[in-house]
Formats: C-alpha cells, sequence, structure tokens
C-alpha cells in the first residue's frame, strides 16, 4: 500500500464542507422528485390532467436524470469539475424558478425533463470532485452519506409542500418553483471550491495541480507525492471493450439488482401494504416509516463501510434484505407486525448496497474517465428504476402481491450472487491503486476475471 499526501491526509475542515456542498445534488434531486408528486394533488384538477399527462410530468424529470447523467460525466471529465460545479445549479434554479410562470402541460413537461437533466449532471460531477479530494480512510464514509441526502431533499419536499399548499390555488406554482431556494444556497456555498488536482495533473496542468495541493494540503506538498495512474484504455468510447467494460458491467448489474426492488418499494409502498392488508391511516404511516428507515440503513452503512469493507457489505446487504422479501412474498397474509417488521428490515438492511451505488464506481475508474463512467452507471441506474416503477401496479393487478414480492427476492438474491462471484474489495487502497487494473491480482477469483476482462 502506497502512501501520500492526499490519500492519507486527516479529515480536515476542507473535507467535510465539500462533503456537504457535494451532497447538494442528491438533496435535490429528492426535493424535487418528490415535490411533484405533492404539487399534482393540486395540478391535476386545476388542468384536468389525463393519466398519460400526469405519468409524462412525473416521468420527464427521471428520463432527464438518465440524460443528463452520462452528459454531464463526459462533460467533467473534459472540462474539470469546478467550473461544471456550479454550472448545473445555475441551470436548477433558472428551470425551477421557471416552472412558476408555465401555462400549458407542455412547457411543464420540458422544464421538467431540463431539471433532471441538470440534476443528473450533478451526480457524476460531485462525486468525481469528492472521491479525488476524500482521504481513503473517509472516501467510503463521505461518498456512502451521499446518498442519505437524498432522503432529506425528499422529506424537505412533503415539509414544505404541504405548508405551500395552503397558498390558494397558484400553491403548486409556488412548489415547484420553491426547489430555486436550496439550489441558489448551495451554489452559493459551492463558489471558491478549486479544482481537483488530479485532474489538472491528467491534463498536464502541474503548475495548477501543485498550487491546488499547496492551498489544500499546505506548502511542500505536490503532485510529485501522488502515485502515478495508469494511463491505458482510457478512450470512453472503447470503455466496454476495454479492462474496464468488465467493472462497469459489475456495476452496472448490482445496481440495476438494487435499485429495481427499491423503487418499487418506495413509489408503491401504500399500494403494496394495502395488498398486505395494511389499509388507511395504518398504510400511509407505514409507508413514512418504511421511508425513514431507508435513510437510517443507508447511515448505519456509513459507519460499518470500512469495519466490514466494500464486499462483505454488499453481500451481506443484499442476502439478508433478499431473506426479508422472500419472507414477505411466502406469507403475505402474515400479522400487521410481522408484515412490518419485514419491511422495516428489508429498508434498513439494503442500505449497504445503496452506498456502494457510489462508491463503487468513484473507486474503479482512473481520473481520466472517472465521471463518465459515473455518469454512466447512474444513467443505467435510471432505466432500473423506471423498469421497477413501471411493472409493479402491472405485477400486483395480474400476479398478486406474493409472487410480486418473490420476484422483488429473486432480483435482491441475484444482486448478493453477483456480489459474491464479482465484488472486489478496494477498502483501505489509495485511489490510483483501486482505479488500476493491476489491483484485481488481490480480488476474489469471479472479481478478478471480470476486472481484467
Amino acid at each position: 500500500m502506497t502512501t501520500n499526501p492526499l490519500d492519507d491526509a486527516p479529515l480536515s475542515p476542507f473535507h467535510k464542507k465539500l462533503a456537504l456542498f457535494s451532497s447538494g445534488g442528491p438533496f435535490l434531486d429528492g426535493y424535487v422528485l418528490s415535490i411533484i408528486g405533492v404539487a399534482m394533488a393540486q395540478l391535476t384538477g386545476q388542468w384536468h390532467l389525463d393519466a398519460t399527462e400526469q405519468g409524462l410530468i412525473g416521468a420527464s424529470t427521471l428520463l432527464g436524470i438518465l440524460l443528463g447523467a452520462f452528459a454531464g460525466g463526459y462533460l467533467t471529465d473534459l472540462f474539470g469539475r469546478k467550473m461544471l460545479f456550479t454550472i448545473d445549479l445555475v441551470a436548477i434554479i433558472a428551470f425551477s424558478a421557471a416552472q412558476f410562470f408555465v401555462g400549458d402541460v407542455v412547457w411543464l413537461i420540458v422544464l421538467r425533463l431540463l431539471i433532471g437533466v441538470a440534476v443528473g449532471a450533478d451526480y457524476p460531477i460531485a462525486t468525481s470532485l469528492l472521491a479525488e479530494f476524500a482521504p481513503r480512510k473517509y472516501r467510503g464514509p463521505l461518498l456512502g452519506l451521499y446518498v442519505t441526502m437524498w432522503f432529506v431533499g425528499a422529506a424537505a419536499a412533503y415539509i414544505f409542500g404541504e405548508m405551500l399548499s395552503n397558498l390558494g390555488q397558484d400553491g403548486w406554482r409556488w412548489m415547484l418553483a420553491s426547489a430555486a431556494l436550496p439550489a441558489l444556497l448551495i451554489v452559493l456555498a459551492r463558489i471558491g471550491t478549486p479544482e481537483s488536482p488530479r485532474w489538472l495533473a491528467s491534463r498536464g496542468r502541474i503548475d495548477e495541480a501543485n498550487a491546488v495541493l499547496r492551498q489544500v494540503y499546505g506548502e511542500g506538498v505536490s503532485i510529485a507525492d501522488l502515485p502515478d495512474e495508469v494511463k491505458e484504455n482510457l478512450n470512453v468510447r472503447a470503455l466496454l471493450r476495454s479492462g474496464y467494460g468488465g467493472r462497469m458491467l459489475f456495476i452496472a448489474v448490482f445496481w440495476t439488482a438494487s435499485i429495481i426492488p427499491l423503487f418499487a418499494v418506495y413509489a408503491f409502498a401504500p399500494a403494496i401494504l394495502g395488498a398486505l392488508h395494511l389499509d388507511g391511516d395504518m398504510a400511509q404511516w407505514g409507508s413514512a416509516l418504511i421511508t425513514v428507515m431507508f435513510m437510517v440503513g443507508c447511515v448505519i452503512a456509513v459507519f460499518v463501510v470500512n469495519r466490514m469493507g466494500r464486499r462483505p457489505l454488499m453481500i451481506h446487504s443484499f442476502l439478508w434484505s433478499g431473506v426479508a422479501l422472500a419472507l414477505l412474498g411466502l406469507f403475505p397474509g402474515a400479522p400487521t407486525a410481522i408484515v412490518m417488521v419485514l419491511f422495516i428490515g428489508y429498508a434498513t438492511l439494503i442500505g449497504g448496497t445503496q452506498i456502494m451505488q457510489w462508491v463503487y464506481p468513484n473507486e474503479l475508474f482512473p481520473t481520466e474517465i472517472r465521471g463518465s463512467a459515473v455518469g454512466l452507471a447512474s444513467s443505467l441506474s435510471r432505466i432500473g428504476a423506471a423498469v421497477g416503477t413501471f411493472l409493479v401496479p402491472v405485477a400486483l393487478n395480474s400476479l398478486g402481491i406474493g409472487t410480486t414480492m418473490l420476484i422483488a427476492a429473486g432480483i435482491t438474491l441475484f444482486g448478493a450472487a453477483i456480489s459474491v462471484f464479482w465484488a472486489p474489495e478496494t477498502r483501505g487502497l489509495s485511489l490510483s491503486e483501486s482505479a488500476s487494473l493491476a489491483g484485481a491480482a488481490a480480488q476474489p477469483a469471479g472479481a478478478r476475471k471480470l476486472v481484467r476482462s
């Protein structure tokens, strides 16, 4: 294990502020995706929206995030992290504020799509910057905490949405435009964030990289103190047929296996609980509790990711959350208390796979393509989210709750099997070491074969 000033630095106020400001992206994601649900309660009646129009308004942001994540990853590798770290939020402010004045369905769909593009672009930009500054000891927890902010944003949306609904018939306009306020606060906080010295060095801008290192870590630190990164097979267009194609396959598969059941449960918790004989207020309160436990599970995973290691956390998270879903499928008529315990168990235990969605992509790819790789992985995850969200009501109506839960369990347990064979261990490695294909030598047999393919 090599030592260097970036990977072995103590956790400083700079790292903490960077982690907080970077997490603005998932906060806004949770906010804009959740506030539309509250706003639609007013908007649907005023505009007499049919089911298709409601679906397009809701889905447009997800589609935008899918497009924006990949585009943001490509652009941040091309132009750097610093500039785009603020530009994408300026776009969110403008498009969110414009929703207040929208007059028809088409323009609302367009604006929601553009907001999604800007939100999606922030994921690879912010996580790349955070990963490239974070010390190895804290990289996993800091990237893990990143995902918990999605649930904070969702909770904030429901709180402010309820407050703004009291403003009369234009309440929905204030709800949708309200995303501009947290976006403005976040972009102001991000002003002055330095460029990633790793990215500057990868572009041959050594003097600028050294200036950033001195600014953050003090005099006497230079780019010469950092280990060289691998500089082969880094053509993004050739990513899938390069040595890093296997790593992208692993990330795409495990992320999809994790997010399909989770988004299905999150989006349709009241319907699922109703099918399990928890009706009325019990279903609503149960849904709220499950949402809170998703966040709690992520926080717990953050505290154990360094103790357990990345690979064991992934395997156990998939395995035991899959068991909880399987029990729900096998015993759909279980007493209410048992049903809630199993749902809470799933929501808590799946947290390990949730934080690894941001840890692995940032650790397994070198600086030159880190943003593009994270963006591609995030885009692929939105496909999984859309599939899960679309199929749940179909499955509930045609197959029943028991079979639906067993399918979700099967997908989750498939993620456990994939992790057993393919998940690498990157705990304790520098960012250069974890991103190097040579690091495959220390991995399980299945992971070695995959990452070298």
